[in-house]
């Protein structure tokens, strides 16, 4: 596993965001396929866990939504999906982040609860439980240390967490800590990165009660970075807003990139069944200038989904190809130079 990592990294190195080619591996085995799935590798092979899809109507015709409980592996890019078990319950909507000794499963939930677990998917072993349940966060992970921010403790709730929290992966007993929030406003289904020692959060949506009562989103352009023996930095805006891009952002030759995201810009579409899909084009910020960019589009429009490093590709695994219509297309992108 770790020298998958190495590997990976001394190829980014030699490419750069516009370089990259995409292409299909085997679809998910569910026709619908999943939104809001944990992904990542472990053992080697490709995991796409849990996640949901709505069953017989969309939501804005008071469809059903499900949560699903199982763990589909992908031993090798031109091989078959198979079915390597079961969460222990089903879930969505949580981190899953890959380390060199396995994946670890953050949180998330279903349609009543979320949850504080935190587990190695591995061997199920229990980490320390979050400080408070949580999903629609974003996560990643630097030098062994995991970070969580945002999302929110209820499936209800009309105000996101104003939490950052870390656990380190290496310590006997560790434990949750509470860091100083992001300054920014509170927010769900942002993305984050780790780069240059630094965690970067991107985006995301700030919420507030509706007239009706429910939730209402205020779409975030802001970016931001935190050190841990600095604290945090206000970073460049971004060009746009990138809701529930895929995380984490995968970094590319010194460039984080944004993978697509929600604009916000169609959230009122209608007719909702004409949605005409999310944003294709792919933000790029340079660590070495603190500059924006953009670098082409990518042949796919998926959000709640994951970016996993894999086999020295980047995988986007299913997710929300639009408002309530999930895809079982997985997509990669082979760090190679075109000719």
């Amino acid at each position: 596993m770790r020298r998958t990592l190495l590997l990976f990294m001394s190829l980014a190195a030699a490419a750069t965001a516009a370089d990259l080619k995409w292409s299909q591996l085997p679809p998910l085995p569910d026709e619908r396929g999943f939104a809001g799935s944990f992904a990542g590798v472990s053992g080697g092979s490709l995991i796409v866990a849990g996640g949901t899809h709505f069953i017989d109507k969309m939501p804005w015709e008071g469809g059903t939504k499900l949560w699903y409980d199982t763990v589909f592996a992908l031993n090798k890019p031109d091989g078959p999906w198979r079915v390597l078990g079961k969460l222990p319950k089903p879930n969505g909507y949580g981190v899953s982040i890959t380390t060199p000794d396995g994946l670890v499963i953050v949180g998330g939930g279903n349609a009543t609860e979320h949850f504080r677990e935190v587990f190695w998917l591995d061997n199920n072993v229990a980490l320390a439980p979050l400080p408070k349940p949580c999903a629609f966060m974003a996560g990643c992970v630097l030098d062994d240390v995991i970070y969580i921010a945002g999302g929110i403790e209820t499936p209800a709730a009309t105000s996101a967490l104003n939490t950052f929290w870390s656990l380190h992966l290496k310590k006997l007993g560790a434990q949750w800590q509470e860091l100083p929030p992001c300054p920014g406003k509170p927010r769900i289904l942002s993305c984050m990165a780790a780069a240059n020692g630094a965690v970067h959060l991107f985006s995301g949506a700030a919420l507030k009660p509706g007239p009706d009562g429910k939730p209402e989103r205020e779409w975030l352009n802001d970016a931001w970075a935190y050190k841990p023996d600095t604290g945090w930095q206000k970073l460049p805006d971004m060009p746009r807003v990138a809701v529930a891009a895929p995380n984490p952002a995968p970094v590319v030759d010194g460039k984080i990139l944004i993978i697509g995201g929600d604009d916000g810009a169609n959230a009122n579409f209608e007719p909702k069944s004409k949605h005409p899909g999310f944003p294709r084009d792919v933000l790029v910020f340079d660590l070495k200038s603190q500059s924006w960019s953009r670098a082409g589009e990518v042949p796919f429009s998926l959000v709640t989904t994951n970016a996993v490093l894999w086999n020295d590709q980047i995988v986007i695994p299913g997710g929300e190809a639009r408002p309530g219509v999930r895809s079982p297309q997985v997509w990669s992108a082979s760090l190679r130079l075109k000719p």
